[in-house]
């Protein structure tokens, strides 16, 4: 079996939204598809909050933990820190160590490639070194970009100048030095063939993100799915609602709108909220705006009991600004797994409303149009009522089939470098460069 390092940030015990589930579903899958991971991982010191349970872990994955510290947990003097002991995050004490953990391995283990994942820039900085240090292929995973430009504005990510110079600093010899950067929207791919045109196209790839059917299945055996008989639709958002990028905003004042004109009333409509992230930034807002018996902020639920109440839902709502047109949220695949009516509160451009349009999913609004939003939502929940939908097949967007198209991936990097070897007569070992 092929071997890959896998150099991760979010990993159990980790917790605090979707960006865990990526990197723990490819190391779950891959060994079906002939890869063994050997994950390279933060000491748990250095996450802000642990609370999915090291158990997660497949059986089997030998992960490897080396020293590292957050910078505004461990290094704060009265709250504050020094602006260069974040750069370009608060985890840049996890390179060394990481560094000299990864040689290590590579030495015992042998394997045919590394693999690293952004975002936490430091991952693809202690790839870099490896690949450079050990000669051996490097596959680089952008779950986000590094930097972006909103084509509206003008406005720059991330918007301190100075981690955005750093973060470029990082980029163009990730870039530069690895066998392929892989994203997660074909968007994101085309944002950065257009900024980086000397890379040529063969190095690029797409792997979006997906749903696990196993979760699922373990979530609708404990599931009550006998839905209230009332009159109250349900709709609910799991997950962040960042301010800048999913600014709900115009929803807030569309939904006050609509509660004045008594087109919804608490007796009519519910939504929750779930793990917004922001509950102290909304709640105000629900308050002043008199929708608070409408909107309910709740609090973060497992993952299993997250899956268990989308499916319970009435209908779903997804989020998402113009300004990542390029991006697709992560829960976007489970909602579309859990099989119930969805609302795209979203730009018709975007990435995120192509996937929803492929799969005949039209309820569509703009996030900044609170007229639009008031009408489409009046709409949907009108459909929702005349149990207007219909569920498709989308077993192509489960993590299994996800970690399929890696593991062919990862095939095709040995087999270049391989090759590559074998043109120049070299032996694939371990050296310093």
């Amino acid at each position: 079996m092929k071997k890959v390092l896998m150099v991760v940030f979010h990993y159990p015990p980790w917790s605090g939204g979707s960006a865990v589930h990526r990197t723990l579903k490819f190391t779950k899958h891959l060994p079906g598809f002939g890869w063994q991971p050997i994950v390279l991982a933060p000491s748990p010191r250095a996450y802000p909050k642990n609370g999915v349970s090291p158990s997660a872990i497949p059986e089997g994955i030998e992960v490897v933990r080396s020293f590292a510290l957050d910078t505004a947990q461990h290094l704060a003097f009265r709250g504050s820190h020094l602006k260069f002991m974040s750069l370009p995050d608060r985890w840049i004490s996890w390179w060394p160590s990481a560094v000299a953990t990864g040689l290590n391995l590579a030495r015992r283990h042998k394997p045919n490639v590394i693999w690293s994942t952004y975002p936490v820039a430091t991952t693809h900085l202690i790839g870099l070194t490896l690949q450079r240090l050990s000669g051996l292929p490097w596959v680089a995973d952008f779950r986000d970009p590094m930097k972006e430009v909103d084509p509206r504005t003008g406005e720059e990510f991330p918007e301190d100048a100075t981690t955005r110079k750093v973060n470029g600093w990082i980029e163009r010899p990730t870039l530069k030095h690895c066998n392929r950067a892989v994203f997660t929207t074909p968007g994101a791919l085309r944002m950065y063939a257009s900024r980086f045109p000397e890379i040529p196209s063969s190095r690029w790839a797409v792997i979006p993100n997906g749903y696990d059917e196993e979760d699922f299945l373990a979530a609708e055996r404990e599931a009550n799915f006998q839905r209230p008989t009332g009159d109250t639709v349900c709709l609910l958002h799991s997950g962040l609602l960042y301010p800048y990028v999913r600014d709900p905003t115009c929803f807030f004042s569309a939904l006050s709108d609509l509660r004045r004109a008594e087109q919804v009333t608490p007796s009519t409509l519910k939504i929750v909220l779930r793990a917004s992230g922001f509950e102290q930034l909304y709640r105000p807002q629900l308050q002043s705006l008199g929708i608070s018996d409408i909107v309910f902020l709740e609090p973060a639920v497992s993952h299993k009991e997250s899956l268990i109440e989308m499916m319970n839902a009435d209908g779903l709502l997804i989020f998402q600004a113009s300004n990542c047109n390029w991006q697709i949220p992560a829960k976007l695949y489970e909602c579309l797994r859990a099989r119930r009516p969805i609302l795209a509160i979203t730009d018709r451009e975007g990435d995120t409303a192509a996937v929803l349009r492929s799969e005949g999913i039209d309820s569509i609004v703009s996030l900044h149009s609170k007229e639009e939003i008031a009408e489409g939502l009046m709409k949907f929940i009108s459909a929702v009522r005349k149990r207007q939908h219909s569920a498709r097949a989308v077993e192509h967007y489960s993590r299994k089939a996800r970690t399929q198209e890696l593991a062919l991936l990862l095939d095709s990097v040995c087999e270049r470098n391989v090759s590559a070897l074998a043109t120049t007569k070299q032996e694939p070992t371990l050296t310093l460069h």
